[in-house]
């Protein structure tokens, strides 16, 4: 008897702590349900007829939850999580997509990206027969930078390298996020594809995405909070001794790219690209990382000298756009304005425009440089 009462015991024990550990997890402050976005309905029958996909805001949603995933498939990773408790899967499946693979930076074997594609069985278990319209069938997210022991001298080294020479094509991450994406592009057509990125995450995109685009590929690119090339002009107001200091460092970092000048036919080839490839940006406007694509002046287009990716003089700049999703509330924090938290909130508003800033055509103006195969010779002077 008193066998069989602390057995009970032992077993009530051990499932109470099951029931502990349980709560902890569904408490996580990066849990779904916990900070993710509210008022946001699966995909059901309906959207075989009425697509939630083609709501502008929704999309956003979305792709914003894809890139949370992203993030939180690095934490899974550095802090143990089983299937069972990992948190990374509660940001794709209400919508249907599965994990296809994972995109991992050798330097130090993190998680910075991930392949996320329509889950057709998962969908017809909710009778959904068919993809939605609007819908992609395969999402390559990509994340920012974590300030974690693990892996914040990577990730900011990559800060570093886009700052110094405004490309991150020296970077082991472009390569990976390059193949990634030109593979599904490849499998599903470039009509089905999309890339989205936040902080850091956004500027691989941007420059990924730009790079398929000169080959004629052109994917759908949602970029949130993307950093932009004036931010090292703010050293300025720091004196001679911060921007002497950047100078030191800059000079540490290989450019990983080469200066390259482009003729009027190929000038003219290239303006095709931009008018066909126009990714959509958001923009909080006390995020000094990437409140400058919201300036049509241009502030801080003198940018350091030296080489970097976009070298060439642009033409008919009107035509380098994007699509830009502008946030203003008021004097907010630096962290609260760059969180991407903010892009699946309930009270968002936001301006949209097709901006022509002088900073978007510094970052789209490379699509001007066409592949070395398709590149005139060059005339020899006589």
């Amino acid at each position: 008897m008193a066998e069989e009462v602390e057995g009970n015991l032992q077993e009530m024990a051990a499932t109470t702590i099951q029931m502990m550990e349980g709560s902890n997890v569904e408490a996580h402050p990066y849990a779904f349900h916990v900070s993710g976005p509210r008022n946001l309905s699966s995909p059901n029958w309906r959207d075989i007829i009425s697509s939630t996909w083609k709501d502008g805001n929704y999309k956003r949603t979305v792709m914003a939850c894809f890139i949370q995933a992203a993030y939180l498939l690095e934490l899974d990773r550095q802090e143990n999580r089983t299937a069972e408790n990992a948190l990374a899967p509660k940001w794709w499946l209400p919508f249907k997509y599965k994990l296809t693979k994972t995109l991992i930076d050798e330097r130090d074997g993190s998680i910075f990206g991930a392949i996320l594609e329509w889950d057709r069985s998962a969908a017809l278990a909710d009778f959904i027969l068919i993809r939605p319209s609007g819908a992609p069938k395969a999402v390559l997210a990509l994340r920012g930078t974590l300030l974690k022991s693990v892996t914040i001298r990577r990730d900011l080294t990559d800060d570093l390298r886009f700052l110094a020479w405004e490309s991150l094509k020296g970077s082991v991450r472009f390569k990976v996020a390059f193949d990634a994406l030109k593979s599904i592009a490849d499998k599903y057509g470039s009509g089905n594809v999309s890339i989205v990125g936040h902080s850091l995450g956004a500027g691989f995109a941007l420059q990924v995405g730009k790079t398929l685009a000169k080959e004629g590929i052109y994917v759908e690119a949602h970029l949130f909070n993307p950093p932009s090339v004036s931010l090292a002009m703010s050293l300025k107001n720091l004196g001679e001794k911060a921007v002497f200091g950047w100078k030191r460092i800059r000079s540490m970092l290989p450019s990983g790219s080469e200066i390259q000048t482009i003729s009027d036919d190929q000038n003219n080839a290239a303006n095709v690209a931009l008018k066909k490839w126009v990714p959509h940006l958001y923009v909080n406007n006390s995020d000094y990382v990437c409140c400058y694509y919201a300036d049509p002046t241009g502030k801080g287009e003198e940018i350091h000298s030296g080489s970097k990716e976009n070298v060439a003089p642009v033409s008919n700049a009107a035509s380098a756009a994007a699509k830009l999703f502008v946030l203003s509330k008021g004097n907010q924090k630096f962290l609260d304005a760059h969180k991407l938290e903010q892009w699946w909130a309930d009270d968002l508003e936001l301006q949209t425009v097709i901006n022509n800033s002088k900073l978007i055509s510094r970052q789209l103006k490379s699509l001007y440089q066409l592949p070395a195969s398709q590149q005139a010779p060059a005339v020899k002077p006589r």
